[in-house]
């Protein structure tokens, strides 16, 4: 294949952020290799079309989120292609192979780089009076490119287990003969090349001092040294959970309680006063994330055009040009505990099933679950929502949530889709954020040690005690003392599900536990009738759905066996 063939055109259509200002797209033809070669605006063109392939999940399947093949919720409308994941329909043939395709094109323009673009010194620039910052900013290149690379690769082995693997330039003949390899050598791959490249990719675009470029804006949107350890920590974990560790080996943990440690340490994040975490939990998803929550996010993808198409998607239906769609499960609703007590509603000694439970519940509740009687959701919205059977924003109605609930979270509901008045505003999805290594530190030095509350000379946090700095601020207390073993995981678990809801997670944590079968086999929906007399009944539906052990791995799409022999099919598929 030619080079001028594998540097992808590129359209302007999202942009990263980390803490605050966004990436300088452009737009790119097939320009050749002496082309790329011209300048540094054009080196690093190339460069951004790469982090393009980062993922994102604003309704990749037709509005439905990944969430929706989870318990979190249940997309509103029958026949959308994420019911493929439950259903039975789901297959190498049918084999929702998009991160395969990504990845392999983003790896493939990693590897270009690296071979045909690294080492330049347009020396024609050299008089230029930005030459050594622009040299500064382009040697920096190889690192994001190699920490890109590996984000593939944590990528394709979270979804398949063991994958092929390449760190050059294939030939078409080389790409189609791979075998794929051992999962836990690409994760210690991953590992290895976020330790290297930790100490020599740039700390902090704000803080660049001399090096910064004159008359351009810090590029804080790109991978920096704590999006590398974020990487890196996140792989650790994942390679010692059950899934990818059957035996159980505790080296494993303890690399992932080390590896989670090293991130929060790199931020003083056990220090007796630190605010890694912002105060209020909604500015995680606000429009303007990436000025609003700079403490806590390490690094997220910005559009750097105005949509309102996820809102269309899951504001209420019965609202003018809302159509419902993913819509949170009682189940999700029945995590989020009781604020005064830290109990959820069915651990109460008088809990009851036909009550709701919907006050005094632990904040994040209402910060990200929108339901029956709500006022202003969204806030043009002036009469609260009906979500009650016949209700104006429940069933019959197409679209109506079947679960008696919409959503909030990432939802941004200044977003006006009334006809003459519609706006749209930006969005920003969350790719690394300390709260979640918080919870990932709780659970590897938990497995590593034995018991929430150990520590020992090197890990002097115990678990419970890194759980609390996440339900602090939440406004919850902390885990109680006295906890068995189990009674912990089956608390962190929940913990997991309310804190880290609907960015991405649920799908993949369930899975890399090896717990689909207790998690994903159905799903609770809250019935709502309204009374006569204007009280509520509340009736509980169970719903089932399917599942098979082989699901904790995609098929490897048919498509690709057919191209390449040598690829062996994920067990059961």
């Amino acid at each position: 294949m030619k080079l001028k063939n594998i540097i992808y055109g590129m359209m302007c259509v999202a942009a990263l952020g980390s803490c605050s200002d966004k990436m300088e797209y452009h737009e790119y033809n097939n320009y050749d290799e002496d082309f790329v070669k011209l300048n540094f605006g054009n080196v690093g063109g190339l460069i951004t079309n790469i982090y393009l392939s980062m993922d994102v999940d604003f309704g990749n399947y037709s509005g439905a989120i990944l969430g929706s093949a989870t318990d979190e919720a249940e997309y509103a409308y029958s026949g959308n292609q994420i019911e493929d994941f439950y259903n039975g329909s789901w297959s190498p043939s049918n084999a929702k192979s998009s991160m395969w395709t990504s990845c392999y094109e983003g790896i493939a323009n990693c590897n270009l780089y690296l071979e045909k673009f690294t080492g330049l010194t347009f020396p024609e620039l050299a008089l230029n009076s930005d030459y050594a910052q622009q040299m500064f900013r382009y040697t920096n290149y190889q690192y994001e490119v190699r920490f890109l690379r590996a984000y593939f690769y944590f990528n394709l082995v979270r979804q398949y287990g063991d994958v092929p693997f390449s760190d050059h330039i294939l030939t078409a003949e080389e790409s189609n003969t791979l075998s794929r390899r051992p999962a836990q050598e690409i994760f210690d791959y991953i590992i290895a090349e976020c330790d290297d490249i930790k100490d020599k990719i740039i700390v902090d675009y704000s803080k660049l001092g001399d090096m910064a470029l004159p008359s351009s804006p810090a590029e804080t949107g790109r991978a920096n040294r704590k999006t590398v350890l974020a990487l890196k920590a996140r792989a650790a974990l994942y390679a010692a959970s059950p899934l990818f560790n059957p035996t159980d080996n505790k080296e494993l943990w303890y690399r992932a309680a080390k590896a989670n440690k090293e991130i929060l340490d790199d931020s003083n994040g056990f220090a007796e006063k630190a605010k890694l975490l912002v105060e209020d939990y909604s500015s995680l998803w606000s429009k303007d994330n990436y000025n609003d929550a700079t403490s806590e996010l390490i690094f997220l993808r910005r559009a750097t055009t105005t949509t309102n198409s996820f809102e269309g998607y899951n504001f209420p239906v019965g609202l003018e040009n809302c159509k419902g769609g993913n819509c949170p499960t009682q189940t999700l609703v029945d995590a989020y505990e009781m604020k005064d007590t830290g109990l959820r509603p069915d651990e109460l000694d008088n809990y009851d099933p036909t009550n709701p439970y919907y006050t005094n519940r632990d904040p994040r509740f209402y910060l990200t679950i929108a339901k029956n009687g709500d006022e202003k959701w969204p806030n043009w919205n002036t009469v609260p929502l009906q979500t009650y059977q016949g209700g104006l924003n429940a069933e019959p109605l197409s679209g109506g949530t079947p679960t008696g609930y919409y959503l909030k979270k990432y939802c941004q509901t200044a977003v006006d889709l009334r006809a003459g008045t519609a706006s749209k505003t930006y969005h920003s999805w969350i790719t690394f954020r300390f709260g979640e290594f918080y919870l990932n530190y709780a659970e590897a030095v938990y497995k590593y040690l034995g018991s929430p509350y150990a520590t020992d000379s090197e890990f002097t946090t115990s678990a419970v005690d890194a759980i609390k700095v996440v339900r602090t601020r939440a406004g919850m207390p902390g885990f109680p003392q006295g906890m068995t073993n189990d009674a912990f995981w089956k608390k962190y678990q929940n913990e997991r599900m309310v804190e880290l809801a609907f960015e991405g997670h649920r799908f993949w944590d369930v899975r890399r536990w090896k717990e689909g079968d207790k998690h994903f086999k159905n799903i609770v929906e809250m019935k709502i009738t309204k009374n006569g007399d204007d009280t509520y009944t509340y009736e509980r539906k169970v719903k089932e759905r399917s599942w098979d052990d082989k699901m904790y791995f995609f098929p490897i799409p048919q498509s690709e066996k057919s191209k390449n022999p040598n690829l062996e099919q994920n067990p059961g598929w």
